[in-house]
C-alpha cells in the first residue's frame, strides 16, 4: 500500500509538472514523463521478481510444462510493453504512431500464444483420439 501511495504520488506530480510546462516548453514534458515512468517501474521491479518466482513454483508443483507457461509470460510482456509505448507515444502528441504499436502488440501477442493454444488442441485431440 505505501508503495503504491509513492507511485501513485510521483505519476500525480509528473503530470501536473509535465502539464505545466507542455504550455510554455513542451519538448520538456514528455522527457518528464519518461523520468516518472521509468522511475515507476524501477519502484516494481521487486514485486515483478516475487511474481516470477510465483509462477515458477507454481510451475513445479504442477507439473506444468515450461513450454505451456512461457507463451502466457510472454503475452503479459508484451502486453505491458506494448501499453506502456503506446502511452508514451500519446503524450508526445503521436497518436498515429500509438495505434501501430497498439497494431503490433496484439498480432506480436497473438503470435506469442500460439503454441499455447497448439499444446491445448492437441491435449484435447489425445483425450478424445
Amino acid at each position: 500500500m505505501e508503495q503504491l501511495l509513492k507511485i501513485a504520488a510521483v505519476a500525480v506530480l509528473a503530470s501536473v509538472c509535465a502539464g505545466i510546462l507542455r504550455r510554455n516548453s513542451p519538448e520538456f514534458a514528455v522527457p518528464i514523463l519518461l523520468a516518472a515512468g521509468t522511475w515507476i517501474l524501477w519502484m516494481t521491479m521487486q514485486a515483478t521478481g516475487e511474481v516470477v518466482a510465483s509462477i515458477v513454483r507454481l510451475t513445479q508443483i504442477t507439473q506444468l510444462e515450461t513450454a505451456l507457461i512461457e507463451p502466457v509470460v510472454k503475452v503479459i510482456g508484451l502486453s505491458i510493453i506494448t501499453r506502456i509505448t503506446g502511452e508514451v507515444c500519446r503524450a508526445a502528441g503521436e497518436g498515429g504512431v500509438a495505434a501501430f504499436v497498439d497494431v503490433a502488440g496484439t498480432i506480436l501477442a497473438l503470435a506469442a500464444a500460439l503454441p499455447l493454444v497448439n499444446a491445448v488442441v492437441e491435449m484435447i485431440g489425445g483425450m478424445l483420439g
